[in-house]
């Protein structure tokens, strides 16, 4: 039984020229503020009936479209970029429903390490002008950005916080299988 129509057993390579971190928090207490991060990569590997995750990502790569505020985001008052320049993530429980799966892992930012769960749908498979076999997921999943030690915030006049806790995570992934 494979884990998901297409999805052939083997190690696939996350490809970082076409894979994002996207995430989205409240900003001012009205509206969003929308970010990525484009240096994702690590190995997806799949057997018959489980999957497992090792992925790595660039906190450098942050763009939310504003270089001061990526400047700031960057400091040590969000991701502290000079100190921890890498984040991982390693799944530690997968589970299957149809074509969609739900991806348990072990998120380090900051140096600390937290529990996070994403919700994935399997986009499908398909072969490239090269010969080469790619698969496309998404994912989706939240967290609270003082768990990662990410305190800082500014108190509006008219109450409220500058920045909201809730993060939410998506992920557009594509990965290519090993020969």
């Amino acid at each position: 039984m494979a884990i998901a129509n297409g999805l052939t057993a083997g190690t696939w390579a996350i490809d970082p020229s076409h894979s994002e971190v996207g995430f989205t928090v409240r900003h001012l207490m009205v509206s969003k503020v929308r970010g990525s991060l484009s240096g994702v990569a690590g190995t997806i590997t799949v057997t018959e009936d489980n999957a497992s995750v090792q992925a790595t990502i660039d906190a450098a790569t942050i763009n939310t479209r504003d270089e001061n505020r990526d400047g700031h985001i960057k400091s040590g008052d969000f991701f502290d970029v000079e100190n921890h320049p890498t984040w991982t993530f390693n799944s530690t429980s997968f589970s299957a429903k149809g074509n969609d799966f739900t991806l348990v892992g072990d998120l380090t930012m900051r140096g600390v390490t937290k529990s996070v769960t994403l919700d994935v749908e399997f986009i499908g498979v398909n072969t490239d002008p090269w010969g080469n076999t790619k698969a496309g997921f998404e994912a989706k999943g939240e967290i609270n950005r003082k768990d990662f030690g990410m305190e800082w915030n500014a108190a509006l006049e008219t109450g409220g916080v500058l920045v909201g806790e809730k993060v939410t995570i998506e992920l557009n992934i594509q990965a290519a299988l090993q020969k």
